[in-house]
């Protein structure tokens, strides 16, 4: 297309001289009427949605009285406010310096040399840019220098190697004599902003700002700060003390280790303190070679993988028995401890041009004949390195431990997550009991910033009022219905709703011992009892021996092979039996060769301890599976369900699963559940998303590729429910957003509901429907107990007046008077807890 812009060098001749300018544009005549240009429609604004406040109480269900563990905090300092101040940590030659712990000693030393110059100010400080006090500094912009000792041995920032190539030499016995080196550090110190404390009063009255959430960020970088100068390990709002009281061995050379979460919140009760159990992994402090024959599971240090080892001791923290000097470890000595060679500076011996002769000698041989130390057994094994790449520092190993509280990130086995599992387990009374120590230990009465703001926590749990809801009735077969009790049912001597029927299917044995005849006679039986007919499965393929030792994907490729060349289609439904009753590795393979690879419905099972309970369970999730339908809600089958029942409406449950510890790079995997052949709600479909790793907000919930064309996830389901609900349209949609926390709340309403938003108006343009969104938080600190009881609070998920204000919130409701049983929101999560295990997780194994 022609274009009427000159270019960017401006029109030229020829011979690239530039034309001649254009003439002049004519002058306007003196009799000119100018004519008022029409004015156009200002550009729409961009509708910013926000979270609404909470309309009232409810009051159906019996009340109880209930205690929960936040504690109830008083703050008199309301017209004070927070500054803000912008920290820079240098060396001496102006390299920053890297590492909370070294940052937290710097700036500590700041405030005890310079007092005076700050009028004695405390601070919060965040370990890295941010530092706040109550009320201003002496001025905006301030620079200090400090004399601090040598800080690389700290727990935090561990990569301190003696000055010199090869093993310990003379140097370093200087070293170890004198284990701190002074250091010189600059820091600057600006100001950045004001945060009035008064915006936390706002926040409790529901004025919600971007002043209150900062000053909820100092209040939890204060609680941060104290627990870090009580020496303990920090993982956000957590804290953990150095008590081995606290750690319980889970195998492998991992500990779980138990400490506390520690927060403010905004309740309507007012600000609280929450405080609440917290347990992170850590590595088992003591012996490395104990670490690693644990680790590794040997019986002595002989039989250890040192080039696994070697991967797995990088950059954990040692101390030397002999110096309690400490380091972080770099890598292991290429050659055993009595073979591995470095050159011995010998300060008394001279050549003839006065330079100091080496010795070359083995690291064994300078412990045990230089530092007369006792190795026994770490002449035949590797070093210890830890030096730099280029400046190798050996230690034998027997003489290294490693540090306490380093965390363990890696992925736990099943067995590791079981005994964790077992292991965190308490009662309510004795739960109770430890929170109410953490907080006497903690001490927050003497942190001088929480007085500064006029801070005091009450000792006592916040007591509230909660109310059991009835349990709802179910519909099973036949028309019968049932009540459940104490949170319980169980469908003996019950027909299911809709139940399957099952021909092609087949039995898939590893290995496990059974009478499998039996087995498939009885839940034939125990089938037709539930109204399920299943025929005679088509075969029995059991493991040949000579797989049974191979890994778990070669055993599962092997099995399947067989599968293949004697079925002769493919089958409805395979029945796996697995050899161990729980944490099976057979099952992650088998599961994502099934479903993602083939389609295949499958059922796992061990069949250990086999009886009429167990099957019905296993025919229930089969039933499901395979489309039946087990129960309904009475209220469902009415149709009675408030609002829902009344209009077509659709409901889905939105979550994103991440890549488990170790595995942070692997896709994420976003999964939208929603209901369908309205009015039920017990009926639902599926769809599966893979996005970049970590991202929480599902962006595949529209994805236009052309102007007729949207291949996201909303359009799926929406025509799903249209074609099996009689062709309707919902006029309503209820979204369950789970696994979302406070600050992501905005982006749910102004990204994740604008793309449904979206691909409704793809659909049909002139088609508005209401859409409520609700945010269901389980990951959250917030525990109840009853009072006066040792018994966990009663099944009925009881709904209280002490609500945080973001906890389980409704947003952007439309829909006049909206209330929602609870056992729609407890069907919606089920949804979302079945799809996710037997759908995408085993697909990330």
């Amino acid at each position: 297309m022609d274009s009427f812009e000159p270019d960017g060098n401006g029109a030229r001749d020829g011979n690239g001289a530039p034309d001649s300018l254009p003439p002049p544009p004519p002058v306007i005549p003196p009799d000119f009427v100018p004519t008022r240009v029409e004015e156009q429609e200002p550009a729409k604004k961009k509708v910013v949605r926000v979270p609404i406040s909470r309309r009232g109480l409810g009051s159906r269900g019996q009340r109880i009285s209930l205690l929960t563990n936040h504690f109830k905090v008083n703050v008199t300092n309301v017209e004070g406010h927070f500054y803000h101040y912008s920290v820079s940590v240098s060396y001496e030659d102006g390299r920053p310096v890297d590492g909370k712990g070294a940052g937290r000693k710097v700036i500590d030393r700041v405030q005890e040399t310079y007092n005076a110059e700050l009028d004695g100010k405390d601070f919060a400080y965040d370990g890295e840019k941010s530092l706040f006090t109550v009320g201003p500094l002496p001025r905006n912009k301030l620079e200090f220098t400090v004399v601090l000792e040598d800080i690389s041995s700290n727990r935090n920032n561990g990569n301190a190697s003696p000055d010199a190539h090869g093993s310990p030499n003379g140097n370093d016995r200087k070293r170890l004599r004198r284990p701190y080196r002074s250091k010189t550090f600059k820091v600057e110190i600006s100001f950045a902003a004001k945060i009035p404390i008064q915006a936390i009063a706002n926040a409790l009255r529901g004025q919600e700002s971007e002043n209150s959430q900062e000053a909820f960020r100092v209040l939890d970088i204060i609680l941060r700060q104290h627990a870090a100068k009580q020496g303990c390990l920090l993982v956000r709002q957590s804290f953990f003390h150095n008590d081995p009281k606290n750690f319980a061995d889970v195998g492998g050379g991992v500990l779980g280790c138990r400490g506390f979460h520690s927060s403010f919140r905004t309740t309507q009760g007012g600000l609280s303190l929450n405080i609440d159990v917290s347990t992170t992994m850590i590595i088992q402090p003591g012996p490395v070679v104990d670490f690693l024959i644990a680790n590794q599971n040997v019986r002595d240090p002989f039989s250890i993988d040192w080039a696994k080892a070697k991967r797995t001791l990088k950059n954990l923290r040692i101390k030397t028995i002999t110096s309690n000097q400490e380091y972080k470890i770099t890598g292991l000595s290429e050659k055993l401890c009595k073979e591995q060679m470095f050159s011995l500076k010998q300060k008394n011996v001279k050549d003839d041009d006065g330079e100091v002769q080496e010795l070359e000698i083995t690291v064994y041989d300078y412990f045990v004949n230089n530092r007369n130390i006792d190795l026994r057994y770490s002449g035949d094994l590797p070093c210890i390195n830890v030096g730099k790449p280029k400046r190798p520092t050996y230690i034998p190993l027997e003489l290294c431990e490693l540090v306490s509280l380093q965390r363990y990130t890696k992925a736990l086995t099943n067995l590791q997550r079981a005994s964790l599992v077992e292991k965190s387990r308490q009662k309510p009374q004795e739960r109770m009991s430890v929170l109410s120590n953490a907080l006497k230990l903690s001490k927050y009465d003497n942190e001088p910033m929480l007085r500064s703001c006029g801070i005091s926590i009450s000792t006592n749990f916040a007591q509230v009022e909660g109310r059991v809801l009835p349990a709802p009735r179910l519909k099973f077969g036949n028309g019968e219905d049932f009540s459940p009790r104490n949170g319980r049912w169980n469908f003996n001597n019950k027909k299911l709703v809709q139940p399957t029927k099952i021909e092609r299917w087949a039995v898939v044995n590893f290995s496990a011992r059974c009478d499998i005849r039996s087995l498939v006679r009885d839940l034939i039986k125990c089938g037709e009892m539930k109204g399920i007919l299943i025929d005679q499965p088509f075969d029995v393929f059991e493991e040949s021996p000579q797989f049974r030792r191979s890994s778990p994907v070669v055993r599962v490729e092997k099995m399947f092979d067989e599968i293949q060349s004697k079925l002769p289609g493919a089958p409805q439904f395979l029945l796996c039996l697995l050899p161990e009753r729980k944490n099976s590795d057979l099952y992650g393979p088998w599961k994502r060769k099934n479903l993602a690879d083939f389609g295949i419905v499958t059922q796992c099972m061990a069949p250990m301890r086999v009886n009429d309970q167990y099957l019905t369970n296993v025919l229930l999730k089969i039933n499901a599976k395979l489309g039946g339908l087990n129960s309904l809600l009475a209220v469902e089958h009415s149709p009675s369900i408030p609002i829902v029942s009344k209009v077509p409406t659709i409901i889905l449950g939105m979550d994103v699963s991440h890549g488990s510890p170790g595995h942070s790079d692997i896709p994420s995997i976003a999964a939208v559940v929603s209901s369908r052949h309205w009015p039920l709600i017990s009926r639902y479909r599926a769809a599966v998303r893979t996005q970049s790793p970590k991202v929480e907000m599902i962006d595949s919930l529209f994805k236009k590729v052309s102007d007729t064309e949207d291949e996201g996830i909303i359009r799926e389901l929406l025509l799903d429910f249209y074609t099996s609900s009689g062709k309707r349209k919902p006029e309503q949609i209820i979204i369950f957003r789970d696994g979302v926390s406070e600050s992501q709340f905005n982006q749910v309403l102004n990204v994740e509901l604008n793309q449904i938003i979206e691909a409704c108006k793809f659909l049909d343009e002139k088609w508005s429907p209401k859409f409520a969104v609700i945010v269901a938080q389980k990951n959250h600190h917030t525990k109840f107990f009853q009072s006066g009881s040792p018994d966990n609070v009663p099944p009925g998920e009881p709904f209280h007046n002490f609500v945080q204000h973001k906890s389980i919130t409704a947003l952007d409701i439309t829909f006049e008077n909206f209330l929602f049983m609870q056992e729609l929101l407890l069907t919606t999560k089920s949804v979302i807890q079945e799809t996710m295990t037997s759908t995408f997780v085993p697909m990330l194994e």
